[in-house]
């Protein structure tokens, strides 16, 4: 039997080490381990494709990727930065600092790393490096600071974290703000003494007056997070109907407000929307067959007692966990490793008694970290084709930033009422 165990992990690392689409493995993986190995009716196969599908929370996924693309598509995402530049543009590092906090704006909607790094990204490497910041810096802070997208809530991952985890999603957003900030704060000082070492010069503060008037401008941009929040906690509705109401809210104000989006656009962003909510989807049903093999064979159990044989410590199971998780995070995308791994994990969190929303934001983390970590981290590729630059050079210039995220990360481990302070107050 452990053979046939070895053969599906062989297989399933294989297919994943090649050019096969990650969806793909999981399901060929799944699927011999179902069929081949235990005998099952392939007919299982299909009911298991069917169910994973039939899960109303992941319409919130899909209609936060439409809110994002509405955004990116129209003005939002320019006056979200211009906002942030009149609050911080100012101060040493100011036009970077900008950039952090246009990712913390833009992460309040989108839920996305990856939408992220594009919108925002895309936008302030040309800006920064237009006003003397140095390159590598650019495009370090720029690369790193899109981890926002998936831990300031509404987050793709922690979403699809609650549909296994079965924790409230309302809670669960909660534990995403206090680091979110953490991290937002940490790089900004960083930031501002990088700079101010190097002299670069800034921008004349704004008058009242001229802050008043950009902000006045961004005013409907601004009101979304407010509106997808506020609506959440004050119980006017779900997290599901949340992601609906900000759609409508974001072609409301693009089309008839900023009227920066055309009627004509319309269809292509909905498009384009349904084509990177499929690309999700089909992960989501891949992953599923995997893990009802798992499940069959009672994997989780076994590593459950096998780990908990071997470590007493929740601290060091924690820091254990950690270590693995940016390791997975190298090499495989966030939707694939939280739906894979989280049922693994769960076993072990009540044995040795780790709120599993602690747990879940640690993972959000330890993955977000990984779209920015070589080999694989798709983040670096982005910025790296933005610049022309190959993966060495950008993987050199996140590196600073990375050890920032780590710190924070381990300051969160071994501090879970700091992560839980809020779902505590709210909740109770």
């Amino acid at each position: 039997m452990e053979t046939s165990y070895l053969l599906i992990l062989a297989l399933l690392l294989g297919c994943l080490a090649t050019t096969v689409p990650v969806f793909m493995a999981l399901f060929f993986a799944g699927t011999a381990g179902l069929v081949y190995m235990l005998g099952i009716d392939p007919q299982i196969v299909i009911e298991v494709l069917y169910r994973s599908m039939d899960k109303f929370a992941l319409i919130v996924v899909m209609f936060f990727v439409l809110c994002g693309n509405i955004m990116t598509t129209g003005s939002i995402v320019e006056k979200l930065i211009k906002t942030a530049n009149v609050l911080v543009g100012f101060l040493p590092g100011g036009l970077a600092m900008s950039g952090v906090l246009a990712c913390g704006f833009f992460g309040a909607i989108s839920g996305s790393t990856v939408a992220t790094v594009v919108a925002i990204g895309g936008f302030m490497i040309p800006a920064l490096m237009e006003n003397d910041y140095d390159e590598r810096f650019s495009v370090g802070i720029m690369t790193t600071a899109p981890i926002l997208g998936v831990i300031i809530p509404p987050s793709i991952a922690m979403i699809l974290y609650a549909m296994v985890s079965n924790d409230p999603l309302e809670a669960l957003f909660l534990t995403g703000f206090i680091p979110g900030v953490m991290i937002m704060v940490a790089m900004s000082v960083y930031a501002y003494f990088v700079c101010k070492k190097q002299g670069l010069k800034t921008i004349k503060r704004p008058t009242g007056k001229e802050a008043f008037a950009v902000i006045k401008d961004s005013v409907w941009a601004l009101f979304l997070p407010i509106l997808i929040f506020g609506g959440i906690y004050s119980g006017m509705f779900t997290a599901n109907e949340a992601a609906v109401v900000a759609c409508f809210y974001a072609f409301f104000v693009e089309i008839c407000i900023h009227k920066d989006m055309k009627l004509k656009e319309v269809k292509r962003v909905i498009v384009s929307s349904a084509v990177t909510s499929a690309t999700l989807l089909i992960i989501v049903a891949g992953a599923s067959v995997f893990g009802e093999f798992l499940t069959f064979e009672q994997i989780p159990g076994k590593i459950a007692n096998a780990v908990v044989d071997s470590i007493s410590s929740p601290w060091v199971f924690l820091l254990a966990v950690n270590i693995l998780l940016l390791v997975i995070g190298m090499f495989m995308d966030i939707i694939s490793a939280t739906l894979i791994l989280t049922p693994i994990f769960l076993p072990l969190l009540n044995k040795f008694g780790i709120d599993t929303m602690h747990f879940g934001l640690l993972m959000t983390i330890n993955l977000g970290i990984g779209y920015c970590t070589p080999p694989l981290g798709v983040s670096l590729y982005i910025s790296g084709a933005m610049v022309n630059r190959d993966l060495l050079y950008v993987s050199r210039a996140v590196m600073p930033f990375l050890l920032i995220q780590i710190t924070i990360l381990m300051v969160l481990t071994f501090w879970p009422d700091l992560v839980l302070l809020l779902p505590r107050w709210v909740y109770g």
